[in-house]
């Protein structure tokens, strides 16, 4: 029986680390094509002592295209989820990460905040994750974040409408629980 099992465990060993392989060949792949967008604004030393408008600790799910809530942002560590926290400025939006680079999102760059399910691989209930939406170069993005308290979700989003130039007006509509109502991006 053991040459039987060592057999199969080696088959399932090779099939394991040909996906992983291939994960790794695709992330690449997607860095290389993402290659063109630029770094995001450093994180201002002053930003880090001044007082924030809002703030909240949770995760930072990660940044996607923002007309394409699938496609990640694999370029300058914005797509790794991280656990982290989100800090609303007059000057901007300061996020900072564990294990990834701080990065600050300014004002002028904004475009709006909204509330959604999640994004790509992180979903959450209704209204869960707070969505940034934001101008990266000439790329419209969007960061995500799960604030790990409802009230900092809240707030947070509050502060994030005060600054940002438009805000998407369903936000305060009921959704619909008619699943042919919904419409998806």
């Amino acid at each position: 029986m053991t040459p039987t099992y060592l057999l199969w465990f080696a088959g399932a060993a090779v099939v394991v680390a040909l996906l992983v392989l291939l994960l790794g060949l695709g992330w690449r792949a997607r860095r290389r094509r993402q290659r063109h967008l630029p770094a995001p604004a450093a994180l201002p030393e002053e930003l880090v002592r001044a007082e924030p408008l809002a703030a909240g600790e949770g995760m930072v799910i990660g940044t996607v295209d923002a007309a394409d809530p699938l496609d990640r942002v694999a370029v300058h560590g914005l797509g790794i989820r991280t656990d982290g926290r989100l800090e609303v400025h007059e000057s901007g939006v300061a996020v900072f990460r564990a294990g990834a680079p701080n990065h600050l999102i300014p004002r002028e760059d904004l475009t709006h905040a909204r509330t959604d399910r999640g994004v790509v691989g992180r979903f959450v209930e209704r209204d869960g994750a707070l969505i940034v939406g934001w101008r990266l170069g000439d790329q419209r993005v969007e960061t995500a974040f799960r604030a790990r308290h409802a009230d900092s979700h809240r707030t947070l989003l509050e502060a994030l409408h005060r600054l940002t130039p438009t805000t998407d007006a369903t936000l305060d509509e009921p959704a619909s629980t008619d699943p042919e109502e919904r419409q998806y991006p």
